[in-house]
């Protein structure tokens, strides 16, 4: 049985996590999307019920496009971020920030029913030290990270949505705090950003066969990761439900024995120091793409409880963390070091 006809705008569809939305969406006859994207990608999905409409975060004359565009629309949902620096360090806080400016000033204007943003774990850290031994909910303190760009950033966003929740009161305004987004067809940008020539593929494809059999980890290294889709059924749960506040959406955390045996190994703990000076090294050397503002938010930021998601959304997580990690994996060996995918036979007894 479906709902009433609705009409909802994708800011930055044709990413990771947008794709993963209008997976979702696809599976909801009643939703009328209308995709916006710098560049829609040639294999989009194209339907009666999906339009694409090509716009610059960046351009001069950005709110006023989008407020055409939401015109009629009942909600607004936001994913376009720059991840790193695209030409220069001032490209992504104005894709980032201004970019997000520009979608609450068209939303505003359209008169939208409800806006959500995709927000991030990473607005919940650092955790003082020793602590939290548990994983947190959305009434931890929002603070940033002050060594991580993209903390600083996320966290003044979610400011923008506070200011914007105040002069639009009738507005659902929903701010999903994901962890780690990944997809298997994102593998080959995320290796290009992150890790680039030092990491090769060799050693990449000898961890997802199990032949390595130490791992050395960062001491007290706890990841959370989501897959994409996952991520997607969220976003279109708290559509469906018109549901406002923030929700925390992972799946769950591992510690560094759950994160080695994904690649059928052991952890040997490392000292974070040691970790942190090797990789700010690699990074200024211009052979690594991954900062230490990155490695602080991986040991710092403390792990989140998801269950409102699960409560008030119906949610959960087709995808544990470990199996995320190895689809994460698996994609990564079968890319080049400059990202592009490259023909190689899955590891035996893996899918």
């Amino acid at each position: 049985m479906t709902g009433p006809a609705r009409t909802v705008v994708v800011v930055g569809a044709s990413g990771t996590v947008g794709s993963g939305l209008l997976d979702a969406l696809a599976e909801r006859p009643e939703v009328i999307v209308r995709a916006v994207c710098r560049h829609p990608p040639e294999d989009a999905p194209r339907t009666g019920r999906v339009t694409w409409h090509p716009l610059d975060l960046l351009a001069a004359d950005t709110a006023d496009r989008l407020a055409e565009l939401l015109r009629g629309a009942d909600a607004v949902v936001h994913l376009a971020w720059a991840i790193q620096p695209v030409g220069d360090a001032s490209t992504p806080r104005s894709v980032d920030l201004d970019g997000t400016a520009a979608v609450l000033d068209a939303a505003g204007r359209a008169g939208v029913g409800q806006v959500v943003f995709l927000s991030s774990q990473a607005v919940y850290g650092p955790h003082p030290p020793g602590g939290p031994a548990r994983p947190v909910d959305e009434a931890w303190p929002v603070r940033a990270h002050p060594g991580s760009l993209y903390s600083r950033d996320k966290v003044a966003a979610e400011a923008m949505l506070d200011d914007f929740g105040r002069a639009h009161p009738g507005v659902a305004v929903t701010r999903v705090r994901a962890a780690l987004v990944v997809r298997s067809d994102a593998a080959a940008r995320m290796r290009r950003l992150f890790l680039g020539p030092v990491v090769p593929t060799a050693l990449l494809r000898a961890l997802r066969a199990g032949r390595i059999p130490v791992l050395p980890l960062p001491s007290g290294l706890v990841l959370q990761l989501v897959h994409a889709d996952d991520l997607g059924r969220a976003v279109a749960a708290a559509l469906d439900r018109r549901a406002a506040g923030a929700f925390n959406v992972a799946a769950d955390a591992l510690g560094t024995r759950e994160l080695a045996a994904v690649a059928g190994a052991r952890p040997v703990r490392v000292p974070r120091a040691l970790v942190r000076g090797v990789l700010g090294l690699l990074n200024r050397l211009h052979v690594l793409g991954a900062t230490t503002g990155w490695f602080d938010l991986a040991v710092d930021t403390p792990a989140m409880d998801t269950g409102r998601a699960r409560r008030e959304l119906g949610w959960a997580p087709a995808v544990d963390t470990a199996g995320t990690a190895r689809i994460l994996l698996d994609a990564l060996a079968d890319t080049d070091p400059d990202g592009a995918r490259v023909s190689a036979p899955a590891a035996p007894g893996r899918g």
